[in-house]
């Protein structure tokens, strides 16, 4: 292979991509799509109604009462790649006595703002956050994903109010 086959596939490539881009430049000059002239809104009547059913309100005092500390051992098993029981930190901080201590109140653990400033870990606010860490506290640096089940998250809290 010369230099002058090289560079006939430089130029048919070069020549390609010009071919290219130019397609891309006049047809995004004929179909705008980022204009706002190609929304569209169509009203709807308001009936009052709202479509979604209301969130069912769980009391969580009663469900944690009735959860099994041993399965919450078992859903644990979750928490402890990052979390520790024995009063030293992991990757997360310690969860010994959590129940009812603040938030962010782990000495020498570097927590987000968002953690710092949460307020005390109540078994309400822990069901809430074991549900959506990152949308009950924005910026929290867990990267969990959350217990869906409600019996997992009762579970979990009455283990760790057990092991307290």
């Amino acid at each position: 292979m010369d230099t002058m086959e090289i560079t006939k596939f430089v130029g048919g490539f070069c020549g390609a991509l010009l071919i290219f881009l130019l397609l891309n430049f006049f047809s995004n000059a004929i179909y705008d799509t980022h204009s706002e002239m190609t929304a569209y809104t169509i009203e709807v009547a308001d009936d009052g109604a709202e479509d979604a059913a209301p969130a069912e309100e769980v009391d969580v005092e009663a469900l944690v009462a009735s959860a099994d500390p041993a399965d919450g051992e078992g859903v644990f098993r979750k928490c402890a790649a990052c979390h520790k029981l024995d009063g030293t930190d992991g990757v997360g901080p310690h969860l010994n006595g959590i129940v009812g201590r603040e938030a962010g109140a782990v000495d020498g653990f570097a927590y987000s703002d968002g953690m710092a400033a949460h307020g005390p870990w109540t078994p309400e606010a822990l069901f809430a956050f074991l549900e959506d860490p990152k949308g009950v506290i924005p910026g929290t640096k867990m990267s969990f994903a959350g217990l869906k089940k409600e019996q997992d998250r009762a579970d979990i809290i009455a283990y760790l109010q057990a092991t307290e």
